[in-house]
């Protein structure tokens, strides 16, 4: 296993806890790693005062809000807990000289979203916790809630984010296909319509050709009874002349 990168966040040098050349060693948990931390038990100790009391307890606490980083080193346990060591004012100002190199190291950008930025304030933030935690295991214990809090609210923005993503993606995806279909629709339609215009010049044509074969019709019609009304005109003629004559001969 790889050991732990390098943080802003104050660990003591690490400790090898067990080797695991023997198979059946027991496995060390984390209620127990406090107690195998050294090899041999120390001596029974005088009853602490009341400051090594409290120290020990913002040790817990410490241990509770930054638990121990393990990693193996081939069949080695090595644990690195984080340092208890009371900060100075020369500690804050060179943990601020160390931001800003890491900063510039990462090459972090200086406004808008960028995940280096932000793992690098992440553990600037809980350095600053811890040297609370040291001095103040109350305060540190309200500043934990409030890095709580805010990862909480980053999380919940990122869902919201993706999920927006995700939406926007769909609906980008849905509206591609919607203006694919529409235009197969209008390619299909403008087909139709062309089809259309078609059938109507055949249409077209074929009134023409219906009008002019019943216009030549008419005309036909009209001259064959225009003639028939000559012919009947000259035959009422002819028989009022053969009347007349035939009048004019009883006389």
């Amino acid at each position: 296993m790889i050991p732990p990168a390098a943080s802003l966040l104050k660990y003591d040098h690490p400790v090898c806890v067990s080797k695991t050349s023997d198979r059946k060693s027991p496995k060390v948990t984390s209620s127990q790693q406090h107690v195998n931390f050294f090899p041999v038990p120390p001596p029974p100790k005088a009853k602490p005062s009341h400051n090594e009391a409290g120290n020990q307890g913002n040790e817990q606490i410490l241990n509770t809000i930054f638990p121990p980083r393990e990693w193996r080193e081939g069949n080695e346990l090595w644990v690195q807990r984080v340092s208890s060591v009371v900060c100075t004012r020369t500690d804050v100002v060179h943990l601020e000289e160390l931001l800003d190199a890491a900063l510039r190291q990462k090459q972090a950008r200086e406004t808008g979203i960028c995940p280096e930025r932000r793992e690098l304030y992440i553990q600037f933030f809980d350095e600053l916790i811890r040297q609370v935690t040291i001095s103040c295991a109350e305060r540190g214990l309200l500043l934990v809630r409030v890095r709580d809090e805010i990862h909480m609210t980053i999380a919940a923005y990122q869902t919201m984010y993706e999920s927006s993503m995700a939406f926007s993606l769909r609906k980008s995806l849905r509206a591609e296909q919607d203006v694919a279909d529409m235009k197969k629709r209008i390619s299909d339609l403008e087909a139709e319509v062309e089809d259309l215009r078609k059938q109507l010049n055949e249409e077209k044509a074929k009134c023409d050709a219906n009008e002019r074969r019943e216009n030549e019709r008419r005309q036909v019609e009209e001259k064959k009874h225009a003639e028939q009304i000559q012919f009947l005109k000259r035959a009422n003629q002819q028989l009022k002349a053969q009347l007349e004559g035939m009048i004019t001969s009883t006389k």
